[in-house]
């Protein structure tokens, strides 16, 4: 239960950190929203394992895992979050959250086929309800209309945005299926890197993966013009990138966390909550421009109750309900 707890608080921190980024690139750029994002996470996660006395557990990782966890870094922090913040900026971060959910195929099928992990009758009832839930939350949503530019737009993104906006629907879903292969395969790095050790190895486990990341992040920088499009960056993208860096940021430490004590399918599926997530978020940030109903309500609980499936064992179930021993010797079916 734990792990299912951390996955839903990483789903819950990365949606918020996805309407921080859609808030940011309506006046900044994707390269300075990477500028900020990545090398911030950085000392966050040093300072944590000094303070949780697992800094020490980096002498423990074998070149394997430190090897799985800076391609995990990599693949994850610079390839997937380029792709999604350029997915994001194109067509904005409700439409691509239902194409990233390819993801989720990538990351099972990964799972089962590397580390040995099954797909049990619970499991598979889990993973359809989490995929099902936010289908029903995307299709509630009646399309917004942009308002013309005037007097009463009250903040500074407002005044600037354009009198509509046009989604590019080839470059967002473009960009958000690459970025699904990025999310898609990270969680199994993170997985074979941490090695089963536990909570404590997981924080040791971020720092690796956000040394490597940076370490790339600081390459790409030193690309002529990189740094002058940084410096160029004004003070309103500045501020929502800062704090997407610091959401993220605790969002894999929240993954890494529940990675390191339970299988990928079962936290990866509970990771699409995020889905649901975004929208409240996105009305948060932007209520002006969101328009819920009943929908959300309804999605919400059927991926919350998909959620408890992936996260009960069939004896706890047992434990709860009175259910026949036919029922419960289909329960303990397994695949493979």
């Amino acid at each position: 239960m734990l792990g299912a707890l951390l996955a839903i608080c990483s789903a819950a921190t990365f949606a918020f950190n996805n309407a921080s980024v859609r808030r940011g690139v309506l006046t900044g750029t994707v390269g300075q929203a990477m500028a900020i994002t990545v090398p911030l996470g950085l000392p966050i996660f040093f300072l944590v394992a000094v303070v949780s006395g697992s800094l020490g557990t980096l002498a423990g990782f074998s070149p394997k895992s430190l090897a799985a966890l800076s391609a995990a870094g990599i693949l994850h922090f610079v390839w997937g979050r380029y792709c999604n913040n350029r997915a994001t900026r194109a067509i904005g971060t409700n439409l691509v959250a239902p194409i990233q959910q390819v993801n989720l195929i990538f990351t099972l099928i990964l799972a089962i086929w590397l580390l040995g992990e099954q797909l049990t009758p619970l499991k598979i009832l889990g993973i359809a309800l989490v995929l099902i839930g936010p289908s029903v939350t995307m299709r509630s949503r009646r399309p917004t209309v942009e308002k013309e530019v005037s007097d009463e737009k009250i903040t500074a993104i407002d005044a600037e945005k354009p009198v509509e906006f046009a989604p590019n629907y080839p470059e967002g879903i473009f960009f958000a299926l690459l970025s699904a292969t990025g999310y898609g395969f990270s969680p199994i790095l993170v997985r074979v890197g941490l090695e089963g050790r536990g909570l404590a190895a997981s924080v040791a486990g971020g720092l690796v993966a956000y040394i490597a990341s940076t370490v790339v992040m600081g390459l790409v920088l030193l690309w002529p013009g990189r740094l002058r499009d940084l410096w160029a960056m004004r003070w309103e993208s500045a501020k929502w990138f800062t704090l997407s860096g610091i959401l993220v940021c605790l969002s894999q430490m929240f993954l890494y966390a529940a990675m390191s004590i339970a299988p990928v399918t079962v936290i990866s599926p509970i990771n699409r909550l995020s889905i649901l997530f975004r929208l409240y978020f996105s009305r948060l940030l932007n209520p002006e421009h969101e328009m819920f109903g009943g929908g959300v309500i309804v999605g919400t609980l059927v991926s919350l109750t998909g959620a408890l499936a992936l996260a009960l064992s069939v004896d706890a179930l047992a434990n709860l309900l009175p259910l026949p021993a036919s029922i419960l010797a289909l329960l303990h079916w397994h695949w493979p």
